[in-house]
């Protein structure tokens, strides 16, 4: 499974960018679709990921700012960042698991795309 991420950029503080990430393979299902972040000098952390019950867990930092959304029939995920601060600064990734045909669990990350947020 191939995961292609891409929206990231330079944007001044309180601008907004809009991440994408698709997966493509011998995909039968995918169960999850998250985005983390990494920012310099710290370990990979959870930014949004949606639930079964049909909730989603956002990082508090981005809690009311950001809004994660999934396509399932272009097993595509997209992030929504608005009023972007200068600590949103990292390389976002996206992570899927889920099923391959034939039946196969897999669990992908994406490489990465750098988003940088000027003060």
């Amino acid at each position: 499974v191939q995961l292609q991420a891409s929206g990231g950029g330079l944007v001044q503080s309180g601008g907004s960018l809009r991440l994408s990430c698709a997966a493509s393979g011998s995909i039968f299902r995918i169960y999850n679709m998250a985005w983390y972040r990494q920012a310099p000098g710290k370990e990979r952390e959870l930014v949004a990921r949606p639930t079964s019950d049909g909730t989603t867990n956002y990082a508090d930092p981005v809690k009311g700012r950001f809004a994660i959304s999934r396509d399932n029939a272009k097993n595509s995920v997209s992030l929504q960042m608005n009023s972007l601060k200068p600590e949103d600064t990292a390389v976002y990734y996206c992570n899927a698991d889920g099923v391959l045909t034939p039946w196969r669990r897999f669990n992908s990350w994406g490489q990465g795309t750098l988003v940088t947020v000027s003060s």
